[in-house]
């Protein structure tokens, strides 16, 4: 029996610094029978040049051209000229290891068709392509089965490069959402969670790059949209318990505020600390929030007069780029704040698995 098809989707936007090496990482596969179908979204550099220069010599690969969309409608594109049985997302800027594909392929073929997706562990990667960290969600451990109300109180699928998924699961919950400018990702797993069972390959096998940008502009549109995703799932999901959206939009903008802090954008950041103290005081638990707390108010009283550097809330990880990806990291779980956020994730995993 011949190995089934995967279609790998990857939009593109003035991706020419990563694309060569998204690609390569791509026909590294030990999982051979991939087709990949690249939408260049209306780039202005050489992206279309380098994806059409692989595509000369490997005819799994196709490249579309179209004018500037946005992400969901160049994933929807690249979905509906694809033909595989799974389908297998893919940033321009990002990278799987060479037994990704394979892993996921054996996992979702093993399993019964209540299971629409399977996911794996991430390493982050900085512009250099080096590993400077490693997802959260491996020390906090695997998520398997019913995932609703674990998916709506904390992303633990982190980005869309980690997931597989059967293409009759958007048969039946639809493509991305085109209205989303961000959040997409979040959108469509939910949508696929409320349908069937997620499945996990305990590895890290997806370098998920990560650098800087207009963070603090970023992160007003994924409030929004976060705003929507959430008001819908409740919408729908009325038995969701209270409490998961509390703790939910507490990690949530937590994150945020460290995005804002890290750009500057210290007014913004004062905003995503009102939100995720609402309703839920775990946040005052983290040392570092009366830190920056501080270091933000004198830049904003006295930032006609002083300039100060700004330290991050978490402290630099040490330099991990000679560990391989498959190497568990240490537990660093001792603060108190993510004590209470362990317990959380622990007291939700246990309601889902009941």
């Amino acid at each position: 029996m011949s190995d089934p098809l995967v279609s790998v989707v990857i939009a593109a936007y003035n991706a020419e610094a990563f694309i060569s090496d998204t690609i390569k990482s791509l026909q590294a596969q030990t999982y051979r029978n991939f087709e990949a179908i690249i939408v260049d979204d209306g780039s202005h550099d050489r992206t279309a040049e380098i994806v059409r220069s692989f595509a000369e010599t490997d005819d799994r690969i196709k490249l579309i051209q179209q004018q500037n969309l946005g992400v969901p409608t160049s994933r929807n594109v690249a979905i509906q000229h694809s033909t595989g049985k799974y389908i297998a997302p893919l940033d321009a800027d990002d990278i799987w290891y060479p037994e990704r594909l394979a892993k996921h392929i054996h996992c979702l073929e093993n399993a019964d068709s209540t299971v629409g997706l399977v996911y794996s562990w991430s390493v982050y990667l900085n512009e250099k392509g080096e590993i400077k960290g490693y997802s959260p969600f491996g020390q906090l451990g695997a998520v398997e089965g019913n995932v609703l109300a674990m998916l709506v109180f904390y992303n633990f699928l982190d980005n869309a490069c980690s997931t597989t998924f059967r293409r009759k699961c958007l048969d039946r919950v639809g493509e991305y959402n085109c209205e989303l400018e961000t959040c997409e990702d979040w959108d469509l797993f939910l949508r696929i969670a409320e349908h069937y069972q997620f499945r996990i390959v305990p590895e890290y096998l997806i370098g998920y790059r990560q650098y800087s940008g207009s963070m603090s502009t970023k992160c007003v549109t994924m409030s929004n949209f976060y705003e929507l995703i959430m008001s819908r799932i409740y919408q729908r999901h009325p038995e969701l318990p209270r409490y998961v959206r509390h703790w939910a939009n507490t990690v949530f903008y937590n994150n945020l505020l460290s995005k804002s802090y890290l750009a500057g954008d210290y007014r913004l950041m004062f905003r995503w600390m009102s939100r995720s103290l609402r309703n839920d005081y775990a946040l005052l638990l983290r040392p570092g929030v009366y830190k920056v707390t501080v270091i933000a108010i004198v830049n904003i009283l006295l930032k006609p007069f002083l300039r100060l550097s700004s330290p991050t809330i978490v402290k630099s990880q040490e330099n991990i780029s000679e560990i391989q990806p498959d190497s568990p990291p240490r537990s660093n779980f001792w603060k108190p704040y993510d004590i209470v956020i362990q317990r959380r994730w622990q007291h939700v995993l246990k309601t889902t698995q009941a």
